[in-house]
């Protein structure tokens, strides 16, 4: 009697262990199954992933995107690639093939791709390998180029610039009653490189110009390439006429953007290099202002663009087929028209380098409309080498220091200088983290930081936006510079705060649900990540609705009372709809400080990761 029941209490433990085993193998399957249909999209910049990436994912409901703010520079993506932890499709705005070039291996080649058909060839070119091979492509076009004050050109009588000679003159005739004719913010490395191309951008666009060019991004290439020594001479003597011709002095490399807004605002200036959508904000304010081009020597006229980004596609989406045409669908979607409209910026015009998007200029660019026409849309030269370089170097040409000559000679040598040893490895990453989204469970990488920054913070809990950090936390060692790129970007603040119960529930709901004018969730990788707490969300057709918080496994009470840190945009925050009782403190330092400065002693530990939310 005994021996059977025992028997029967075995068979009860086995088939437990049996279906407990066949669970376990389905919630594996399930996880593997969604990082199967997830493609991961890292996008340079928050507002892309406010505005544009809602749109993306609302086009193709049926593939889930994992959007992440990444960062604005390529040595972070070469760190992913060297760590295995590359995306499978990255956006980069302040980019050049030259800095590109050790991503190429990793990379899709597009070049037979409908997407890349559709690209103007003239600017194609400028993205091209030498073995005819193309991994990135532009999207629409930021111009840079003169905002001009129509109305002191005409309170003063004189002529608006059609050409290079006109120009000069202007500013002579500006000078003879005491306002300045041109100026510009020269603090910044951006406003010398894009001066210096500008001006020569007819002879860059040139043969003998993206001859150079060429060498000079091509991934081969093994050695470090300096300037030519055809089309670079001309270009630094232009620039030393153009400093001769405007008056740019020492004084001028001192003013930043808010100077030459005052300046403009006030009567004071003339013209000014910058983006096209300052003509939409001074006409707002009752200034006559347009754009115009920079005028070549040879009577050509070129506007500088930058795209808002360019995009690229891992490789590895070419060895599973289902996968590739998802990711194929995502990039078509993103170089639609409707979804480049949402990129610009307000009162700028959308200018693609796409025949598939057609051109519809508003009046603010009506001064170059024939300039577009031409596909006279000058791509800069953006590799981080030309950003430090110009800045020095022209710096030196405006103070005095240089003429063409020694600029071109120092430009051309700092260009072939070696790059310094490598930094010092703050932070050693013993295990990796994946950053896809799971439906048990949530994000592990975003939990390690989450959990790591409520230890730092020192708060009981820790509220963050889907989009505060940046990424899978790898297997490897990280330099103070990568580990500060950990974190999200644009400004992202901490606030902190005390509260009951009651409040945290409501804090939460809102961080999931959204609120009026703030950040409103749009698929699951962008719900909120929280520590020191477990939240149950429910997925509706509307969007999500907090269904359950709690804190070690019990419900959370109304009368409980808690210290709370939320990461949030600044923007974010100054519209969070909280009660006269609620007091947010902080916001002053940036997370991105205060982690740099916790791994910075070389001491950091990494939190282990937890199921924080659940996804019904």
């Amino acid at each position: 009697m005994k021996k059977k029941k025992w028997n029967k209490i075995l068979v009860v433990l086995l088939a437990m262990v049996t279906v407990m085993s066949f669970l376990s193998g389905c919630g594996g399957k399930s996880a593997e199954k969604e990082d199967a249909e997830t493609i991961t999209v890292y996008l340079w910049s928050t507002k892309l992933y406010e505005k544009y990436a809602p749109y993306i994912q609302e086009q193709i409901p049926d593939i889930n995107v994992e959007f992440v703010v990444g960062n604005n520079d390529l040595d972070f993506y070469k760190f992913l690639n060297e760590n295995g932890g590359l995306p499978d499709i990255i956006t980069c705005c302040r980019f050049s093939q030259h800095d590109a070039s050790p991503l190429k291996d990793s990379l899709m080649d597009l070049s037979t791709t409908n997407a890349a058909g559709a690209v103007y060839d003239t600017y194609l070119s400028s993205f091209r390998n030498e073995d005819g091979s193309v991994n990135w492509l532009p999207v629409c076009a930021d111009a840079h180029g003169f905002v001009v004050n129509k109305d002191l050109f005409e309170k003063y009588d004189i002529p608006l610039p059609t050409d290079y000679e006109s120009f000069v003159s202007a500013c002579q005739a500006f000078d003879r009653v005491g306002i300045r004719g041109f100026t510009a913010d020269y603090v910044y490395d951006y406003t010398c490189m894009e001066t210096l191309q500008g001006l020569s951008a007819s002879e860059l666009s040139s043969v003998e110009g993206r001859k150079w060019r060429t060498t000079y991004s091509d991934p081969g290439n093994t050695k470090r390439e300096g300037l030519d020594d055809t089309v670079w001479p001309e270009a630094f003597e232009r620039m030393e006429q153009f400093i001769q011709n405007t008056g740019l002095s020492q004084k001028d490399l001192d003013l930043n953007y808010d100077d030459i807004v005052e300046m403009y605002q006030s009567g004071k200036l003339a013209m000014y290099f910058g983006s096209s959508s300052g003509v939409k904000m001074f006409q707002d304010q009752g200034i006559n202002t347009t754009f115009l081009p920079f005028f070549q020597e040879n009577g050509e006229k070129w506007i500088m663009t930058t795209p808002y980004f360019q995009v690229a596609l891992n490789r590895d989406l070419t060895q599973d087929e289902t996968r590739r045409k998802k990711a194929m669908e995502v990039l078509n979607t993103m170089l639609s028209a409707d979804a480049q409209n949402r990129i610009v910026y307000d009162g700028q015009d959308l200018l693609s380098y796409s025949q598939d998007v057609d051109l519809k200029l508003t009046e603010y660019l009506k001064d170059v409309r024939p300039v577009i026409e031409e596909n006279h849309m000058y791509i800069r030269i953006a590799s981080n080498d030309f950003f430090s370089i110009s800045k020095d170097v022209v710096s030196r040409m405006i103070s005095g220091e240089y003429d063409a000559e020694q600029a071109y000679q120092s430009f051309n040598s700092q260009l072939l200088q070696e790059e310094s040893a490598s930094e010092d490895i703050v932070l050693d990453s013993q295990k990796s983290y994946s950053n896809r989204f799971h439906s048990s469970g949530g994000n592990a990488a975003y939990s390690v930081m989450a959990n790591t920054l409520r230890s730092i913070y020192g708060t009981d809990v820790l509220i963050a936006t889907g989009n505060s950090f940046t990424g899978n936390v790898l297997k490897a060692g990280y330099t103070e510079k990568m580990a500060g790129d950990m974190i999200m970007p644009n400004d992202l603040a901490s606030y902190s705060s005390k509260m009951s119960g009651a409040e945290l529930k409501e804090t939460v709901k809102n961080f999931v649900e959204g609120y009026e004018g703030g950040f409103i969730p749009f698929n699951r990788g962008s719900l909120p990540v929280v520590s020191g707490i477990s939240v149950e969300v429910k997925e509706t057709d509307e969007g999500y609705t907090l269904s359950k918080v709690t804190k070690d496994g019990k419900a959370v009470r109304d009368e409980d009372i808690f210290t709370v840190a939320y990461l949030v945009t600044p923007q974010n925050m100054e519209v969070y709809p909280a009660d006269e009782n609620m007091v947010f403190d902080g916001g002053d330092t940036s997370v991105k400080d205060t982690w740099t400065a916790y791994v910075s002693d070389g001491n950091a530990i990494l939190a282990e990761p937890e199921d924080y939310i659940t996804l019904r």
